[in-house]
């Protein structure tokens, strides 16, 4: 696994293994490199159903919301961005997001990270789904291909396991718009992404310890900061507390 211990490093290394490809490329940080691409849904062991926490979700929000969402996915959307466990798995059009991410965490400040690239058209030709003449095309929620990923179609057909897709959604908040957000859905199948990819659609790159820290000082030179990923009053606070700004 190569190794990024500076962003020339990522760059340099983003250039030579995509040299030969001009598709879309997405990424995620890890602040441990020990984590799976595994969306928190699936990394519950034997606890409740996605259906029974999409309704006790329902059940307690409902009345903190102006406006209901229409569907399962705006649903699914709305868990995720308040941090409950979904089948979707948060990603980035950026590198230097991911790489934030990869280096922020203090609590994981003495493990080494990894910064995953994933090309999103290629995971999807492992589900069968290639659109010829347009090779950059990428799905979205709307599409009918994404209708048997729904909570409603799982729980009808519990016994079929599909692969993961990646998707593209209404950019609806300030935070996912931010940080350039992106996603992939998983079905029922809960082995991680990397499981799947037998050619390159995913890599991962080693981001050591001892350069996290140095490596935040440099996307804080670059303006790539919490407030920056998170532009929220919450951010600013914890910014000045630890002055930072």
């Amino acid at each position: 696994m190569k190794e990024i211990t500076t962003i020339k490093d990522l760059i340099d290394i983003l250039k030579s293994d995509n040299s030969d490809y001009e598709g879309d490329i997405w990424f995620r940080g890890h602040a441990n490199i020990n984590w799976k691409l595994l969306p928190g849904q699936l990394r519950i062991p034997s606890g409740k159903s996605e259906s029974s926490l999409l309704s006790r979700f329902k059940q307690s929000a409902a009345m903190l919301l102006d406006r209901h969402p229409k569907d399962d996915f705006d649903w699914m959307f709305l868990m995720q961005h308040y941090g409950a466990p979904t089948r979707l798995l948060d990603w980035t059009e950026s590198a230097l997001t991911a790489l934030y991410f990869a280096t922020s965490d203090t609590t994981q400040e003495g493990e080494d990270g990894v910064l995953w690239q994933l090309k999103p058209t290629e995971l999807n030709k492992l589900a069968g789904i290639d659109v010829d003449g347009e090779k950059d095309f990428i799905l979205c929620f709307d599409d009918e291909e994404l209708m048997n990923y729904t909570i409603s179609s799982l729980r009808s057909n519990p016994r079929t396991k599909l692969t993961p897709l990646a998707t593209i959604a209404t950019r609806n908040n300030t935070r996912i718009q931010a940080q350039l957000g992106v996603f992939t859905i998983h079905h029922l199948d809960n082995r991680p992404i990397e499981e799947f990819c037998t050619n390159n659609e995913t890599i991962g790159y080693k981001v050591p310890k001892e350069f996290k820290g140095e490596i935040r000082n440099e996307l804080s030179l670059l303006g790539i900061t919490k407030f920056t990923l998170f532009p929220e009053l919450s951010s600013i606070g914890e910014i000045l507390k630890n002055k930072n700004i």
